[in-house]
């Protein structure tokens, strides 16, 4: 009887060895029959492990671990009373180009549009602003449909979500998704409806939209807030922070100064001069320079606290956005952050976190790619790429819309990523996979670009991230096989033989269907029988030769043939047409 082995999502081939009491060399072995070439530290999913195992000559079956991690949940509430009031965390967030950032520009002073590619915010953004002797904490969060995970993100670190919606516009995908995230999150929704000066603005048309998703306006008898704003001529804005600050009165927002300081990185990108630096959000306690740090799989000592506006400070209290600098590592997009008593410490949990977790920026062998590859009649084509981003998030965001491009057919295969600039190791990684590298915001230098040339590796830069996946599907395009489309044209009855040679039949008859012509191509039936599939090379309507023939016409065709074709009275023939299409995803 064949014991149960039960692991995780994903295993080290080295621990998968340990369980199934067998050497290493054998799972290594049998992974390279398959085509993957993986070491005693890789790291394999379930889906991979179980094919594995069960081609191997072992009494075991794996199981799924259903015990999993807690995820990271927001904190609970404190009750009224306990610990001490902290300014509410805003995500605005909405549908691309509905004016989000320009709304945040307008509250803000920051003058964040401009200075965004094609003006599309490409990650999160944390802004602080005051408002009647009162702060208020702001996310901006990018539209693009490419930038779901980081949205739904931002969703989960705040207390109430300001959901943009241009008047002229109305709801759109990103505005839906935005109101799931919201829901899902369970945080408060207060809907901007931005451009009400705009020609084409209907307010009426936006609130009715609004109730159809569960949005009903409080005017109408609901509960959801709606301020009517213009970010251009900064209308209405200060009645929607009156509004944001009210509702944040009746949530009573509260956190625990007293505490070690706890919070999330929001963004992570490498910088020159100060290495890892990190954008997070306090949540509780009070955060210090010089304190000593864990976040995910890295630790610091916090060498720069700064502001998100770029002036230092001594100190961060939740709900505040701050800059980090001091980490041995770079950290991950979303990992909590959690303040400890010395570096000994910090190092050890550090350490466990990333034995835990596994290599930053390692693609893991999934079932998905293991089954494309031992799987001989599925004919996939591949396309190597090497991903390269300025933070965490937007990496993240880059994968999985590329890998979101995945067809039966084609698909992308990420050999390597990682935050900052291109490097001469991504040049020499990309020149031995055959890979394409896609930057995305992030730099190189004109040493790069030179390695890259020599090297005859494919250097893609791009700050806009639709642009970027653009070019990535025709890639993926180009490697689609060109569909063949056929037509069906008309049927000829035959009703006289006038020659059979060995490669040519002339016939005459009725067209009884449809338009006739050459070139076409037809196919010859005997009632039900399938005789031939012939060229069509001659049209005559009497004496004159003729390119088609209508439906009633007689008319005689001449065919080419590859073997003799014994033609009858009474055989039916259907004419055809192929064309080859280019095809695209």
């Amino acid at each position: 009887m064949a014991q149960t082995v039960k692991i995780d999502n994903s295993i080290t081939v080295g621990t998968l060895a340990e369980k199934l009491d067998i050497p290493v060399s054998v799972i290594i072995t049998e992974l390279m029959k398959n085509g993957v070439l993986a070491t005693v530290n890789e790291r394999i999913d379930f889906d991979t492990a179980s094919i594995i195992v069960g081609e191997l000559d072992v009494e075991a079956e794996l199981e799924l671990n259903e015990e999993k991690e807690e995820v990271t949940k927001r904190k609970p509430k404190l009750e009224a009373g306990v610990g001490d009031s902290r300014p509410p965390v805003v995500a605005v967030m909405g549908h691309v180009d509905h004016g989000k950032t320009s709304l945040l520009d307008a509250i803000t002073g920051a003058k964040v549009a401009s200075g965004e590619a094609g003006g599309i915010t490409q990650h999160i953004s944390a802004y602080q602003t005051e408002h009647n002797k009162r702060l208020i904490t702001f996310l901006d969060t990018p539209g693009h449909e490419a930038f779901a995970a980081i949205r739904e993100h931002g969703a989960h670190l705040t207390d109430l979500v300001v959901l943009v919606v241009a008047a002229d516009d109305g709801i759109k995908p990103q505005t839906l998704e935005a109101i799931r995230f919201a829901k899902k999150a369970d945080v408060k929704i207060i809907v901007a409806i931005n451009k009400i000066d705009k020609e084409g603005a209907d307010i009426n048309r936006v609130k009715q939209e609004l109730s159809e998703n569960e949005l009903m306006p409080e005017e109408w008898g609901g509960e959801t807030v709606i301020v009517e704003v213009s970010a251009k001529n900064k209308q209405g804005i200060d009645n929607l922070l009156d509004m944001v600050l009210l509702v944040a009165d009746v949530e009573d927002l509260r956190a625990d100064e007293k505490t070690a300081a706890t919070g999330l990185i929001i963004e992570a990108h490498m910088e020159q001069g100060r290495g890892p630096v990190a954008i997070a959000l306090v949540e509780a306690g009070i955060l210090r320079k010089g304190a000593f740090m864990v976040a995910g799989g890295t630790y610091a000592k916090i060498r720069n606290l700064e502001h998100t506006s770029g002036k230092e400070i001594a100190e961060a209290k939740p709900s505040t956005p701050v800059v980090l600098t001091g980490f041995k590592e770079l950290p991950r997009f979303g990992d909590e952050f959690l303040v400890v008593p010395s570096e000994k410490e910090a190092r050890s949990k550090a350490s466990s976190a990333s034995a835990k977790g596994g290599a930053e920026g390692k693609q893991d062998m999934t079932g998905g790619d293991l089954i494309r590859i031992i799987d001989k009649k599925n004919k996939v084509t591949e396309l190597n790429i090497v991903v390269k981003a300025d933070v965490q998030g937007s990496l993240k965001s880059v994968i999985d819309s590329l890998r979101a491009l995945n067809t039966d057919e084609v698909a992308v295969r990420v050999v390597g990523s990682g935050v900052g600039n291109i490097t001469e190791t991504d040049i020499h990684l990309a020149a031995t996979s055959n890979s394409i590298i896609y930057a995305f915001n992030s730099g190189n230098s004109d040493t790069i670009r030179r390695l890259a040339v020599r090297d005859n590796v494919s250097l893609r830069a791009f700050n806009i991230i639709y642009e970027l996946i653009d070019d990535c599907k025709q890639e993926l395009s180009a490697r689609l096989e060109d569909e063949i489309v056929r037509t069906d044209l008309g049927r000829l009855l035959v009703k006289g033989i006038f020659k059979i040679a060995k490669e040519e039949v002339i016939c005459g008859g009725e067209v009884t269907k449809g338009v006739i012509s050459v070139p076409s191509r037809a196919i010859v039936f005997r009632n039900d029988e399938q005789l031939a599939d012939v060229v069509t090379t001659k049209l005559q309507r009497g004496p004159q030769e003729t390119k088609e023939v209508q439906t009633g016409e007689m008319c005689g065709v001449s065919f080419s043939t590859e073997s003799r074709l014994d033609l009858q009275e009474g055989d039916r023939i259907e004419f055809y047409k192929e064309e080859t299409v280019t095809r695209t995803l």
